[in-house]
């Protein structure tokens, strides 16, 4: 594969780079490319060094296989034909087209089969905290239809950049030190504080990011019955997302049933045993590729209702790790890439 990263310098860029790696991805060609901040810096690649390019009008994605983009909605709008013109498939990390009819929105445990179906030749990755939810509620889905989703996210200083996560660190720092904490990336202080912000307020009083989830849910598990209603909260945790999440299904379930369709789940971990006080957490969970599901119980204030606590890696399977997964399903299943191959 002719793989070409855009972002290449920022945290989910360098995110793509060590997936690949640790993927063993096949490339035979790289491409980085960046603003004019990054243009010409060097970017280190399996014993290589790589020279950014400049993302411009005038860019050449000729020859290029698979686009991954993780530079900003803005940009990813304002280039998509410029990638695509020579039918490479950019999958996209910006929520840029998430929710456009003609853009497949794709988590491989849950829905690969719509990247094949890209008129624009790209494929939207979901937003973080909607992607490590709905590899937990597939297999629930698949024993009876879930009717309505609650949850409360705990989002890791990870999910605003590489920029917030040092501002966090910084924040701690300054306030040891007896000095006055610099806020720049988040609407207030987040050292010994939770924010229950993420992103920007909008008409019915929820966060762009609240319904992200709302509408990215309803789109990969193809329907519209799910009602989704989201709280996202910013933690003072540097990197891996928590979610505590309720659920309503058509028909009650049993706690052992699910509990062997979540060991059962592709990409999914379990860790689940109170008794030994074992469930997942960031602390020990960052960094890894799975998502993690533990404290599994009945919703005693439901008779069809679950509950139970999520962990993933905000950057990995919330953002690169998922981009990679779809391409490597493309190599495997679609017929383009099946030729190419051969």
């Amino acid at each position: 594969m002719n793989v070409a990263i855009v972002g290449a310098s920022g945290a989910v860029g360098q995110e793509f780079l060590r997936v690949l790696a640790e993927q063993e991805f096949p490339i035979d060609h790289l491409r980085l490319f960046g603003s004019e901040r990054s243009a010409g810096s060097l970017i280190p690649f399996k014993g290589k060094e790589y020279e950014v390019e400049l993302l411009s009008e005038d860019s050449d994605f000729s020859g290029v296989d698979i686009a991954f983009t993780s530079a900003g909605a803005g940009t990813s709008k304002k280039y998509a034909d410029v990638i695509t013109k020579h039918g490479a498939v950019m999958i996209d990390n910006s929520s840029a087209f998430r929710m456009d009819k003609d853009v497949p929105l794709v988590v491989p445990e849950v829905n690969p089969e719509d990247a094949l179906d890209r008129p624009r030749n790209i494929i939207g990755n979901p937003n973080c905290t909607t992607i490590q939810m709905v590899v937990a509620l597939k297999p629930i889905h698949d024993l009876s239809p879930i009717t309505s989703v609650r949850v409360a996210t705990y989002q890791a200083a990870s999910g605003a950049g590489a920029a917030a996560m040092k501002e966090l660190e910084e924040q701690y720092a300054a306030i040891v030190r007896g000095e006055k904490p610099k806020v720049e990336k988040f609407a207030y202080q987040l050292a010994y504080n939770l924010i229950p912000q993420v992103d920007v307020f909008v008409d019915n009083d929820y966060t762009k990011e609240e319904m992200k989830m709302f509408h990215e849910t309803r789109k990969i598990m193809h329907s519209d019955d799910i009602r989704v209603s989201a709280t996202c909260v910013r933690v003072p945790v540097m990197r891996a997302h928590s979610e505590a999440v309720w659920v309503e299904t058509e028909r009650p379930l049993e706690i052992s049933e699910v509990r062997e369709a979540f060991e059962k789940a592709p990409g999914l971990v379990v860790s689940d045993n109170p008794a030994e006080k074992e469930y997942p957490m960031p602390y020990d969970k960052a960094g890894q590729d799975p998502v993690y599901v533990g404290r599994l119980r009945k919703d005693i204030s439901d008779d069809r209702g679950l509950s139970f606590w999520v962990v993933g890696d905000q950057i990995k399977k919330g953002a690169a790790l998922n981009a990679v997964q779809i391409a490597q399903w493309l190599i495997a299943n679609d017929p383009r890439f099946s030729a190419e191959k051969q």
